[in-house]
């Protein structure tokens, strides 16, 4: 009995393309799908048996944490999770951290940046004269208060 030749092309076709997949050698069952271990919950308890076993405190009572980079950007974790280990010189910061630039933080962080980071501020400060370099100050000080014609001390004396 012959086969006709599209179908034992298709046959070999089908052949080739699941040679790879076999376990064993040519009369095992082939593999069904591969299968990707996660652990993500015993990497949790492994670490945390790791930081038990260093002797890590919560320090409760921190709202936010910044982590200065070198190119001026900072890692920015708000309502954090602290544990320290003094002696072990290990802190340990958990939750949601954003990338922020300087900028974005400034009015509430200048407390918090030390002398390494006087520079990235320098930077920010001649920037910003820069891009405001066209008005003088003088001339936005008029601006600010309005002309009034009138002396209130002689209005009160009277």
């Amino acid at each position: 009995m012959t086969v006709p030749a599209d179908v034992q092309a298709a046959r070999d076709k089908l052949k080739a393309r699941f040679e790879n997949v076999r376990t064993g050698g040519k009369g095992t069952a082939r593999r069904t799908k591969v299968v990707k271990h996660q652990n993500h919950g015993a990497d949790d308890k492994q670490l945390q048996a790791q930081l038990k076993r260093l002797g890590v405190n919560a320090i409760p009572g921190i709202e936010e944490v910044n982590m200065f980079k070198e190119d001026g950007s900072v890692i920015h974790f708000s309502a954090p999770k602290v544990q320290a280990s003094v002696a072990a010189n290990t802190y340990v910061i958990s939750g949601h951290g954003e990338s922020k630039r300087l900028e974005e933080l400034l009015p509430g962080i200048i407390n918090q940046l030390g002398p390494d980071n006087l520079a990235n501020l320098k930077r920010l400060a001649e920037s910003f004269v820069a891009a405001g370099g066209d008005k003088k100050e003088g001339d936005k000080a008029d601006d600010d208060i309005p002309d009034i014609g009138e002396n209130f001390e002689e209005v009160s004396k009277s």
